[in-house]
């Protein structure tokens, strides 16, 4: 099923290797700030996800194991860092978030089916949490004039595309193993997912190329 939209996969990886290089072009003017760890984080996420079979023949570990324990960990922990330590300045939410997404990971550990279920339970907790956030950065924009230079707000671009792709893919990953006996409801949300996901890349490509470093 996953080979559905091979055209559109290939399109997210090339928007993602976008942003990826737009941000290496971009990385001076950012040396200094916080932003620069962003950088860091697109380039890490782009080679990981163009050479995640080659990483996986090499160490033999297999892609699941890589996704569910180094590359989607990746994302979440980096995402709380960004809105909760940086953006909001709440960094006692960041560590209690932090904290409470490595507790997920137990359950499964424990009690049950590793990778059946890491997408839909470990994903569906750390994409919560990140949806909190979410709410919590609109609501500091809406309260002070932020609003009202979005298109210099690097945290708009970086909003938006959270929120169509983590948080609108909560009902895909949260009820994984349901929807896959589904496959006509299924491929509906996979088809969300890679659009979602392809919109995500654009604007964090528009967050480099419109945002400022001080907003």
């Amino acid at each position: 099923m996953y080979n559905s939209y091979p055209y559109l996969l290939k399109l997210l990886l090339g928007l993602e290797f976008l942003s990826c290089i737009t941000a290496v072009f971009c990385f001076k003017k950012l040396n200094g700030s916080f932003w620069m760890y962003f950088c860091f984080y697109l380039i890490v996420l782009t080679l990981s996800d163009f050479f995640v079979a080659d990483i996986s023949k090499v160490t033999d570990i297999k892609k699941q194991h890589i996704y569910a324990y180094f590359i989607i960990p990746l994302q979440f922990i980096f995402f709380y860092w960004l809105y909760a330590y940086q953006s909001l300045q709440k960094k006692r939410i960041f560590w209690f978030f932090i904290l409470l997404y490595i507790l997920s990971f137990i359950p499964i550990e424990l009690y049950f089916a590793r990778l059946k279920v890491v997408y839909s339970f470990n994903y569906t907790i750390g994409s919560f949490l990140l949806m909190i956030l979410v709410f919590l950065e609109f609501q500091k924009q809406i309260k002070n004039d932020a609003i009202l230079y979005f298109k210099q707000n690097k945290m708009f671009y970086i909003n938006i595309g959270i929120m169509v792709f983590y948080v609108g893919t909560l009902p895909f990953f949260g009820l994984y193993n349901l929807l896959v006996k589904e496959p006509e409801i299924w491929n509906m949300y996979y088809l969300y997912f890679l659009l979602s996901n392809c919109l995500m890349y654009l604007l964090f490509t528009a967050s480099f190329i419109w945002g400022k470093t001080k907003s």
